[in-house]
Parts: structure tokens; C-alpha cells; sequence
């Protein structure tokens, strides 16, 4: 598994404070509306489904919800905001990808700059990062030790592109467009998705082995995901799990 995806499920797993729910509650509300702009209606704009499941995913209010879909319809007004990726590189030569939604992208730029080079990184130039990624949907599911065959059997037989597992919760990925149908067939199973999630998700893997610099690495990923601007980030790190489960605190 993708070191920053297993890095993003434990975090989860661990809950999160009334001060981070409220952030992750703006981005998700600021992500409706984006996708809300392209239509109001969830069953044919796929980007405003994926972007409602996941506010639902961090229990975010019905009520919220709504009032990000009718501000992207235009009926509450709305600030200008762009959609823009900056590319860049971290400890160790790993790829960093990060999604973001402004309204000031030389404030965006400047924040990021600052603390990629805070941690020994650096902003690059486009395409320089996304090449190494392949836009992807990971759907979760979280059954017991029993259905862990008929999970595996499930996704392979519906054409899912890859597997994995972390604990109780399997990771199935596909694309955008097979998703539903491999959802029709997990539900036909009797298997009930989570969570769906559009990512950008590593090739390959650059494992880390140092502690220290995977104390950078998560410092630097962790900062960035905190910046009011950024949506999403992405990484190819592979950090071992015994590093990897002291530094999630």
C-alpha cells in the first residue's frame, strides 16, 4: 500500500479534534461547491457525488451539505475561486502532489513554497510529479476475517484494477468509470461500501528507512494539508510500518 495512503487510513482510524473536523468541513463544503458549479445533481455529475461521500465520510451536516451545492448552483452567491495543482519534491526525492481551491493563487504558491523548503523540498515545475501518478477511485470496505475471500473474489470478478488491505478495511481501486459497476456487483455480494474517494494514486513507491527523514517527510505532508487553500495532497513514500505507527500519534 501507498506509505501516504496507510499514513491518511491510520490518522482516521485515530479521530480527529473539533478544531481539524471544522477545517476538513470547509474544504469538503468548498469542494461541493466547485463540483456544484458543473451541475446540481449528484446522479450525473460524478465529481459532486464523490465530493458529497466524502463530506459524509467525516460526518459532515446534511444541512452543510446543501448549502454547498445551492452556493456552487449560484443561488447564495459565491466567492471566485480556481482550481490549481502545484507539483513538488520532499526528503528523499519523493513526488508531492497538491490539489488545492484559492481565491489567491500567489498567496496559495508562496504558503507552499515556503514550507516545502522548510523541510529540505521544493515546488517543481508541472508535469514534473504527475507523470509518477494515475488518477484512480478507491472504494473501502470493512468486513470481518470471513468475508475476506468473497471480498477479493468480488473485485477481481467486477474488473477492479488493484487490492489492498489494512487491517479490517480493504482498498479496492478502479477508475472513475467502472466504479459503479463494481460497486452493483460488491453489493450483490452482500458487501456495503464505505467511502469512495477519487485520488491520484502512486506507480511506484519510494521506501523510507530513516526515521528522521520520515519524520520530515510527514511533518512536511501534514503542514501542507493544513494550509486553508489545499484540498488534497498526494505522495509516493513507502515508510516502514514500525516508523510509521510511532510517528502517527
Amino acid at each position: 500500500m501507498s506509505g501516504h495512503n496507510k499514513w491518511s487510513q491510520i490518522r482516521r482510524q485515530k479521530g480527529v479534534t473539533d478544531q481539524k473536523r471544522g477545517k476538513l468541513f470547509t474544504k469538503a463544503a468548498a469542494a461541493i461547491t466547485i463540483a456544484a458549479k458543473d451541475g446540481q445533481n449528484p446522479e450525473t455529475n460524478f465529481k459532486l457525488r464523490l465530493a458529497i461521500e466524502e463530506a459524509k465520510n467525516i460526518n459532515m451536516p446534511k444541512e452543510n451539505i446543501e448549502r454547498a451545492v445551492e452556493r456552487g448552483s449560484g443561488k447564495l452567491g459565491q466567492g471566485h475561486y480556481e482550481e490549481i495543482t502545484y507539483e513538488g519534491f520532499g526528503p528523499a526525492g519523493v513526488g508531492i502532489i497538491i490539489d488545492c481551491l484559492t481565491d489567491n493563487r500567489q498567496r496559495t504558491s508562496q504558503e507552499i513554497r515556503s514550507i516545502l523548503e522548510r523541510y529540505g523540498g521544493n515546488l517543481a515545475v508541472p508535469a514534473s510529479v504527475s507523470w509518477m501518478f494515475s488518477k484512480s477511485v478507491v472504494l473501502t470496505i470493512e468486513v470481518g476475517e470471513e468475508a475476506e475471500s468473497t471480498v477479493t473474489d468480488a473485485a477481481i470478478a467486477a474488473g477492479a484494477a488493484d487490492i489492498e488491505k489494512l487491517n479490517s478495511k480493504y482498498l479496492i481501486y478502479t477508475t472513475l468509470e467502472d466504479m459503479e459497476t463494481i460497486k452493483k456487483k460488491l453489493l450483490e455480494e452482500g458487501l456495503q461500501v464505505k467511502s469512495s474517494l477519487l485520488i491520484k494514486k502512486p506507480k511506484t513507491s519510494i521506501q523510507i528507512t530513516d526515521p528522521k527523514t520520515a519524520d520530515s517527510i510527514l511533518k512536511l505532508v501534514e503542514s501542507i494539508e493544513n494550509l486553508k487553500d489545499v484540498q488534497k495532497v498526494y505522495s509516493n513514500f513507502d515508510i516502514l510500518d514500525e516508523i510509521l505507527q510511532k510517528e502517527v500519534v
